[in-house]
């Protein structure tokens, strides 16, 4: 970790990833312009989210069985190209649905990208400064996940929302090269040859069709006979995806990865935490424009709270959480996530910034720095070497999973979803931010129940999914970078 080499690694990494989490909370900024420029309704700015995490979401085990398979590098730079290319299609698009398909496509190409970063660093750090390098990358990501809105504003305020998604391009521009350049080619030698294309088709379809009609019923005042229909089908193909990840002989998600107590109470956490985490960026920014009258970047800058923390503690909690075990810093992180998360109810008209958003934002960013670092290293740790892509890929689906579900489901749950065109959040956003509170609440539960006090062990090998593997093996081929 303290190598010029190493550094690099974690840079690029970082730098990739950045690109992907930046756009996910960035857009939260543009969408009352996106709403004015396109008369979009709640629900259209809902599928603007959604429809990106929908496709990164169902794509992610793939993206990283396709870095396992075919090498981790080169699938990271294809998915920075993608990504690149998709921005741009988002930075010119002429109506909201145009918009919408094109933030599918950002997503597809993110899925590549996302577990690939991770996988980078998993496979190339020594196993005694993974904790150091992963704290980093998740510290940093975190930052440009929070500093978003903070940029987008900015953006916003001066030019135009479509910068938003054209600032992509110079940073890809500067990223690909340095991957091709510091980052060591890495694959799994004993990866299947072939993958899982219908689990895949299968996941897409059943989340594309539950969403479907949880955002579109609630805005049409009730479900009609095709929301209803498609739900079913959604439900129908994601009970057929657990079917054919059970019986295929290559599966996209390996189900007996879950026997691992550790693993899944981390991906646990991750669905509860991060659902939470989707609903204040996603309510918070756009509420803080529509109904206390912030320009676009005082909105964003309301996070920056989060920014600053996540950037100077991430780091530390890794640390501790190697020093001391993960449990207790995943315990107490997302109970100080759901204070934050609880505290943003006190925001309303009349109230300043002060004395309403600045304490939340603080207590927010004091527990996502707690819990992020620890949670990625506890996952990691749950699985072998070989097996770094896919069990990155699974977390990071459960997480923009758990996002694009609670995006469609609490504003409806809250009484939002009927706002229409005029985004009038008045009635429901305390109700919906005290609802993302007890579900980051029941993060840490989980982490108590779930997660042990030691250092995890490597207990994959116990099932019969994964063949075993002892410290010494390592089966990952690392090749050298080359230059650009």
């Amino acid at each position: 970790m303290g190598t010029r080499a190493g550094r690099w690694v974690v840079l690029t990494a970082v730098l990739g990833s950045g690109v992907a989490f930046l756009d996910g909370s960035v857009v939260n900024a543009a969408l009352p312009a996106i709403a004015n420029d396109f008369d979009a309704s709640l629900a259209d700015l809902q599928w603007v989210l959604t429809g990106y995490l929908l496709a990164m979401g169902s794509f992610l085990v793939i993206g990283g069985s396709l870095g396992d398979l075919l090498g981790r590098r080169k699938m990271f730079v294809i998915g920075l190209v993608g990504f690149a290319a998709s921005s741009l299609l988002c930075g010119i698009a002429p109506s909201v649905v145009f918009l919408i398909v094109a933030r599918v496509l950002q997503g597809a190409a993110g899925a590549l990208l996302v577990p690939e970063s991770l996988a980078i660093i998993s496979s190339s750090f020594a196993r005694d400064d993974r904790a150091r390098a992963i704290g980093a990358w998740s510290g940093l990501a975190g930052v440009a996940t929070a500093f978003g809105p903070f940029l987008g504003g900015w953006l916003i305020d001066s030019v135009s929302w479509r910068l938003v998604f054209l600032i992509n391009l110079p940073i890809v521009a500067i990223t690909v090269p340095m991957a091709l350049r510091h980052v060591p080619e890495s694959r799994d030698v004993h990866a299947t040859r072939r993958v899982d294309v219908r689990g895949g088709a299968l996941l897409a379809l059943g989340l594309a069709g539950v969403v479907f009609a949880l955002i579109e019923g609630p805005a049409d005042d009730g479900w009609s006979s095709l929301e209803i229909a498609l739900a079913l089908a959604g439900v129908g193909a994601l009970a057929a995806f657990v079917r054919v990840e059970l019986r295929t002989e290559h599966p996209m998600v390996p189900l007996g990865i879950f026997r691992s107590l550790q693993f899944s109470g981390a991906n646990a956490v991750t669905f509860v935490v991060y659902g939470a985490l989707s609903s204040v960026t996603f309510l918070l920014v756009v509420y803080l424009q529509t109904g206390l009258g912030y320009d676009a970047l005082e909105a964003g800058a309301a996070l920056l709270p989060v920014t600053v923390l996540t950037l100077v503690f991430s780091p530390r909690a890794g640390a501790l959480a190697q020093r001391i075990g993960p449990r207790l810093p995943m315990t107490l992180g997302p109970l100080i996530v759901a204070a934050g998360t609880a505290l943003f109810a006190r925001v309303e008209p009349g109230t300043t910034y002060w004395e309403s958003v600045f304490p939340a934002a603080v207590v927010l960013g004091a527990g996502l720095s707690l819990t992020v670092a620890p949670l990625t290293a506890t996952v990691l740790a749950a699985v072998d070497d070989d097996h770094a892509g896919v069990a990155s890929a699974v977390n990071n689906a459960v997480a923009r999973i758990a996002g694009l579900l609670a995006i469609a489901v609490l504003p409806a749950a809250a009484g939002l979803a009927g706002a229409g065109a005029g985004l009038d959040l008045d009635a429901g956003f305390g109700r919906a931010m005290l609802i993302a509170a007890a579900l980051a609440a029941a993060g840490g539960v989980i982490a108590f129940l779930t997660i042990r006090r030691t250092e995890p062990v490597y207990d994959v090998a116990r099932t019969p999914i994964l063949p075993p593997c002892g410290d010494p093996c390592l089966r990952t081929e690392v090749e050298p970078p080359r230059a650009a």
